[in-house]
């Protein structure tokens, strides 16, 4: 009998600690996707007027934010995929061929992740401005590619650790070459880390605005207009628009974890 109260009072300690948990990490989203369909429009937001779908209808008016968004899409998508093609042939090289200073590039791949963003951003615009690079879309997409593919290249190392050459190795003697081989066999077994670190990337690019900060010149990114909106208060369109995102990104989520995306067995 002890023994069946300490593992029931166990239970409901472990689903107490697990609800603070939930309650601590999305109960700020929560509170924006119930203020998108609140009425009211006086600041801040802290009072239901009733449910409404009218931030939703103005979004599309407010061409400023619509714009923001774009410009984010546009570099997310373009720094993944050129971080997520440098990342994997960085990876790949680095991790099949020995030359002098690998430990040093190693070492050197860490600087992007660790380094305070405020000091890269700084970094990024002193080097944009001696090579007189104007600000804009270009500085923008080549500073989210660089702290991006270091976190590639981690993702893809890490599915390389026990990596079994020996399957590269007999599609070779099969008759395929290097290129074959490599669109063949490599990169189907890279897969998983290659689309993790891509995912990551295109997270990372998203949400990032200190570096954005520094090198977007006139053009602006959503976050970028987010911040801005601050200081006279967050209008309800953004609300719906951040709703917009989380709907889109449990979306993908879900259909990434789905059985749908998993290989069949040879049972099935």
């Amino acid at each position: 009998m002890k023994r069946e109260k300490k593992e029931k009072r166990k239970r409901i300690l472990n689903v107490i600690f697990c609800a603070i948990v939930y309650m601590f990490l999305f109960l700020p989203i929560s509170v924006i996707v119930v203020n998108s369909f609140n009425a009211t429009n006086s600041k801040p937001y802290l009072s239901w007027k009733g449910f409404t779908f009218d931030w939703y209808i103005k979004l599309w008016e407010n061409d400023a934010l619509l714009e923001a968004f774009g410009n984010t899409m546009i570099i997310a998508i373009v720094s993944t995929v050129l971080a997520t093609i440098i990342g994997t042939l960085g990876a790949v090289g680095m991790y099949r061929y020995k030359f002098k200073g690998k430990g040093i590039i190693n070492g050197l791949l860490y600087i992007p992740v660790v380094i305070p963003e405020i000091v890269l951003g700084i970094s990024l615009l002193t080097i944009f401005s001696n090579a007189n690079i104007p600000r804009g879309m270009l500085t923008l997409i080549l500073s989210h590619v660089t702290f991006c593919v270091p976190f590639v290249i981690f993702n893809v190392r890490a599915r390389l650790n026990g990596y079994d050459n020996s399957i590269e190795e007999a599609s070779m003697d099969l008759g395929a070459n290097r290129i074959v081989t490599f669109f063949e066999i490599t990169l189907p077994v890279l897969a998983p880390g290659i689309a993790g670190g891509a995912l990551l990337a295109f997270t990372l690019s998203i949400d990032d605005v200190i570096i954005s900060y520094f090198v977007n010149g006139q053009t602006k990114t959503y976050p970028l207009k987010v911040m801005e909106s601050i200081k006279s208060g967050v209008s309800p369109d953004v609300n719906a628009l951040s709703t917009i995102i989380l709907v889109a990104t449990i979306l993908v989520v879900v259909v990434t974890q789905s059985n749908i995306l998993k290989p069949k067995s040879k049972e099935d």
